[in-house]
């Protein structure tokens, strides 16, 4: 299995050049009580891999995986590499750390 790990100054050019597709794989509840700017939902626990295919095909950036503290993240690259998309990038640090540095979240 191949992980990158991405960092906070990353993900931000990335979602602001608009290079990167910052997909969520927290719980819904959790992503509705406060997300990263940008980013989509597609639970982890529900993982999809045709629905995150089309999500990705559909949107043609760069996918990057996140969720709490950057181990469900881990999990769903594992998810996706064994059905066979070419996903290995994750916000290391993820929400936890995005909050934790005053950046900007939504509800």
């Amino acid at each position: 299995m191949k992980v990158v790990d991405l960092d906070r100054e990353t993900v931000k050019q990335g979602l602001a050049d608009g290079s990167l597709l910052l997909i969520d794989v927290r719980e819904d509840h959790e992503f509705a009580r406060g997300r990263i700017p940008g980013s989509v939902s597609h639970p982890l626990s529900t993982f999809d891999p045709a629905a995150l295919k089309a999500l990705i095909e559909a949107d043609g950036r760069r996918p990057v995986f996140s969720c709490a503290s950057g181990v469900r993240s881990i999990h769903a690259i594992a998810a996706a590499q064994q059905n066979g998309l070419d996903v290995s990038e994750h916000y290391a640090g993820a929400f936890k750390d995005w909050y934790a540095a005053g950046e900007p979240v939504e509800a």
